[in-house]
């Protein structure tokens, strides 16, 4: 709510100028108001930590690391709680004070992290009820996966991170690499050379199909023609280890700096049944497809080895939320990928990534994912933050149940569909980027700024989201008053047919037949005072 509606003041922003980091130039109080102090103007650390865990700033993010280290150390008692002076939290903080000072402010990406944390345990705890689905049998490593295992992982662009369930449990990335590996061969090639040798079109058949398309290439870098095709074209250059290594390191940098691991006995699995994987090899080898001198064995077991990549959800968010950010990674600032790379990724996420459930997801969800048959799904929402989901129970499509249930309720209550836009927030959905109550505030706001222009498109759009067409500003006026003191009629029309009470009060005592009135606005002065009825003390009017 404004400052006027608490009481409270809002702390005065610093004028301070900022480095190239991000970070206050010297100690200033706008800094320290943002914390807690005892009665002798010392800080708590504890209270510092627990502020940054709020706002989703985790005490492992490197962003924070020195800070962290300059507040371990041990208390002046053991049952005294550790405190420093002004001078002393200065001192630990200085090197962190950007992101401490944004979190601490709520100026981060989603600034009301705990509705957002409240949300997904909520979400959790609904959808793990749900044991459809059952997983991938064609690969005998994968069918030993405990079946219920279900994590959901996020990581916003500004680096919050939250996690629930099984979020420390290691999986296979499976065809979730693809989206890296292409990423790769763009970084590499760039788009033409890279799209001479793999289209860019749904193929609207299973991942695993003998299909290619009119030329004799696979159908796009989201199915296993296509990725094989990606293989083949990541540092042609490199001995068989090396090229690995780098596609590792690569994951590594996505997601933060944490190292990935990798599953042999899954890998040793997926090649002793990969038939069908083969036939695709030498099917692409006969029409010509791959570029000229490749070998081919020695790039299927490239594809296996990618797939057979192990993360867990924690990295998995943050290599999504990297792609949110453009390519760079929240937590490092590491630019891993360029902008029109990741654009080029994330569209074909949005067209090829789920499969040949990828029509219907794009219709439902309308965000750029990309699901593997461990049970992994990768769902990126630009700008904004990325959200991973492990659950190995399948669809008969290959995709994750729970992630795919996760995401159709993350759009339910988030106004994270690319098409909300057209409607505002959408019929009771939330806005993430807004902090807590500005969504409602700004609506309202607009409401009476449109009522006194008399602009009822923008007024029927904002009764579509939800916003309430009786609400009162701070002196109690509202869209009535304002539509009645400018003679917009057809405004006036549109509230009362909404069932806008006709009679609302300001703060001055005055109603909007008052200032139709007081305006001259005269035949809408009548329609009021019908809508209104009789006065309360005429005769035969109702008490």
């Amino acid at each position: 709510m404004p400052a006027a509606q608490t009481g409270k003041q809002p702390a005065a922003r610093s004028s301070v100028p900022r480095t190239a980091a991000g970070q206050d130039g010297e100690d200033h109080p706008s800094f320290f108001g943002c914390f807690e102090q005892d009665a002798s103007g010392r800080f708590s650390p504890d209270r510092l930590l627990k502020v940054l865990r709020q706002a989703g700033i985790l005490t492992d993010d490197p962003r924070i690391a020195e800070t962290v280290a300059n507040l371990d150390r041990p208390a002046p008692a053991p049952a005294e709680p550790l405190l420093l002076s002004a001078e002393e939290f200065a001192a630990a903080t200085r090197r962190n004070r950007g992101i401490i000072e944004r979190a601490a402010r709520g100026e981060l990406a989603v600034p009301d992290f705990p509705a957002l944390v409240e949300d997904l345990r909520r979400i959790h705890q609904e959808v793990r009820a749900d044991r459809t689905g059952a997983v991938a049998a064609y690969i005998p490593q994968l069918a030993r996966v405990a079946a219920d295992q279900f994590a959901i992982s996020v990581c916003t662009v500004d680096g919050q991170r939250f996690s629930i369930g099984d979020a420390e449990v290691n999986f296979c990335l499976q065809s979730v690499c693809k989206t890296v590996n292409y990423c790769l061969t763009l970084e590499e090639h760039g788009p033409d050379t890279v799209h001479r040798h793999v289209g860019r079109e749904p193929s609207g058949q299973g991942f695993n199909e003998l299909t290619f398309n009119k030329a004799g290439l696979p159908h796009n870098p989201m199915i296993n023609a296509g990725a094989i095709m990606s293989c083949a074209l990541i540092q042609r250059e490199l001995d068989a280890a090396d090229r690995f290594d780098f596609v590792a390191e690569t994951w590594k940098r996505l997601a933060g700096g944490r190292g990935v691991g990798f599953n042999n006995s899954v890998y040793l699995s997926e090649r002793n049944t990969a038939d069908r994987n083969f036939a695709l090899g030498y099917s692409m080898r006969e029409r010509g497809a791959f570029p000229p001198g490749t070998d081919l064995l020695a790039t299927l077991e490239f594809y296996f080895q990618c797939c057979s990549i192990e993360v867990d959800a924690r990295q998995l968010a943050v290599a999504a939320a990297s792609l949110a950010n453009a390519g760079v990674c929240p937590l490092t600032g590491d630019p891993v990928f360029s902008a029109r790379t990741v654009r080029h990724c994330l569209s074909l996420m949005s067209s090829c990534g789920m499969y040949d459930f990828s029509g219907e997801f794009a219709f439902t969800i309308g965000l750029p994912a990309k699901s593997g048959v461990s049970g992994a799904l990768m769902l990126v929402v630009p700008q904004l933050m990325g959200i991973a989901v492990w659950s190995p129970r399948l669809d008969a499509q290959g995709n994750s149940v729970r992630g795919i249930e996760v995401c159709r309720r993350l759009v339910e209550c988030y106004n994270v569909h690319p098409y909300d836009l057209l409607t505002g927030t959408g019929a009771g959905k939330r806005d993430p980027r807004l902090k807590r109550q500005q969504s409602a505030i700004e609506g309202i706001v607009g409401l009476c700024l449109a009522a006194s222009q008399g602009d009822l498109n923008e007024i029927r759009r904002l009764a579509a989201c939800n916003v309430p067409l009786g609400a009162t500003d701070y002196d109690g006026r509202t869209a009535l008053h304002l539509a009645a003191a400018e003679g917009h009629r057809d405004t006036v029309d549109f509230l009362l047919s909404m069932g806008v009470d006709p009679q609302p009060v300001d703060r001055w005592g005055g109603t909007p037949l008052d200032d139709a009135n007081r305006s001259g606005h005269r035949r809408l002065a009548q329609q009021l005072a019908d809508a209104a009825g009789p006065p309360r003390n005429a005769p035969g009017a109702k008490q």
